[in-house]
């Protein structure tokens, strides 16, 4: 602050050396000063991005199974209630699955009856020593293997009743069917990858806007600041919300880099709708009802070659301070500082709200002198003088 005073005072020197100079320091420059008060305002900063609307919460319903889509019972923008059947795909190969399913559950059932009958006879016989050691492990290891099957037989009927379950397709949450993404009759794969049938948005009253933040300001942004923005579609209505994530992931385009703010956006009315462009504008910094005072007021400072006869300076050995003119003495007053967005900054001590503080000069030229006075030849004279000249010398001639 002491190094912007000084520089300060050099620029006043010079200009006001320099306006002596052209006027040839025959007379004195008339020096008018800049004021403002000092007064109770708010300081803030803000920052401007351009975001997307979409739900807080979204699902993509698909299908684990394959097959032709027998029944849509939805479209778009239908209401959907959690548990609701939203769609049926075609069950005729998967019921005969699970029916083969069954019937080798019921055939490897039997087997293990026959082969656990055979095994505990077996083991009487080998207990009264009238088989061989090899005869019983034989139809031990029989049953064993019977009775694995009966269990992979079990295993593949509850596969099978669970892909015929997944022909049922129903919404897993309360929400809006935004998009819809087949049709009746269309068949399904699913190979790799689960097909996307429908998304359904929870709740469209409370969205939420992605914005992408520059690197450049994304070190003032902060969880809890408020946010105001618009959308073209109602491009005089102003919709306000407040950053509730700020993400750590940076995003890389054309060599910019930008990070992801997440900013609430209550939608009661339900104006906003899902990918809409936000104009974003994030209130970095924000303080109502302090007292503040132009940030320029601190920069001033009054040398002897702007004042006027009389006039004399008091001043005080401060970082910070301002002036005010007390009689025919500018004064300066030793202040306390706080926040600032650069063209304001907040007092918080010393002087009173109401007060009128320097915050500039400027100098008036100096007069043409009157005729047969003498005139500083690095003075531009008007251009009404010459033509008179030129309209004289035309008449003489």
């Amino acid at each position: 602050m002491k190094k912007k005073i000084i520089i300060g005072i050099v620029l006043i020197a010079i200009v006001v050396a320099a306006f002596i100079l052209l006027t040839g320091g025959e007379q004195k420059p008339t020096v008018e000063f800049e004021k403002a008060t000092v007064e109770k305002t708010t300081i803030q900063n803000s920052i401007t991005a351009t975001g997307t609307i979409e739900p807080v919460t979204s699902v993509t319903v698909g299908t684990q199974v394959s097959g032709i889509v027998s029944h849509l019972y939805v479209d778009y923008n239908s209401v959907v209630k959690k548990g609701q059947v939203i769609a049926e795909l075609d069950k005729t190969n998967l019921t005969s699955e699970l029916r083969t399913a069954q019937a080798n559950l019921s055939s490897a059932q039997s087997s293990l009856n026959y082969e656990q009958a055979n095994y505990n006879r077996y083991k009487t016989l080998y207990d009264k020593g009238l088989v061989s050691a090899n005869d019983y492990e034989s139809a031990r290891l029989s049953y064993l293997r019977a009775k694995d099957q009966v269990v992979t037989s079990r295993q593949s009927v509850q596969r099978a009743q669970t892909n015929l379950g997944y022909a049922t397709i129903t919404s897993p949450i309360d929400g809006v069917v935004l998009s819809k993404s087949v049709e009746e009759g269309q068949t399904v794969a699913a190979s790799f990858n689960t097909p996307e049938l429908f998304t359904i948005a929870q709740d469209l009253t409370d969205m939420r806007v992605i914005a992408d933040i520059d690197e450049a300001d994304i070190g003032g942004v902060q969880e809890g600041q408020r946010v105001s923005f618009t959308v073209d579609a109602f491009p005089d209505d102003q919709f306000n919300g407040q950053v509730t994530q700020v993400r750590q992931q940076a995003t890389t385009e054309s060599n910019v880099v930008t990070y992801e703010v997440v900013i609430s956006a209550p939608n009661n009315d339900l104006k906003l709708k899902p990918g809409l462009t936000a104009n974003v504008t994030i209130y970095t910094l924000e303080k109502n009802d302090v007292l503040a005072v132009q940030s320029k007021a601190l920069r001033f400072t009054p040398v002897e070659a702007i004042l006027s006869e009389g006039q004399q300076i008091a001043d005080v050995d401060a970082p910070t301070k301002v002036w005010t003119l007390e009689g025919n003495t500018f004064t300066a007053h030793a202040v306390q500082t706080g926040i600032t967005n650069g063209m304001l900054t907040e007092i918080t001590g010393g002087i009173a709200a109401g007060t009128e503080v320097f915050t500039g000069f400027s100098m008036s030229s100096v007069e043409e002198p009157a005729e047969g006075q003498a005139q500083n030849p690095f003075m531009p004279r008007p251009r009404n003088n010459r033509n008179n000249n030129n309209n004289n010398k035309q008449q003489s001639r």
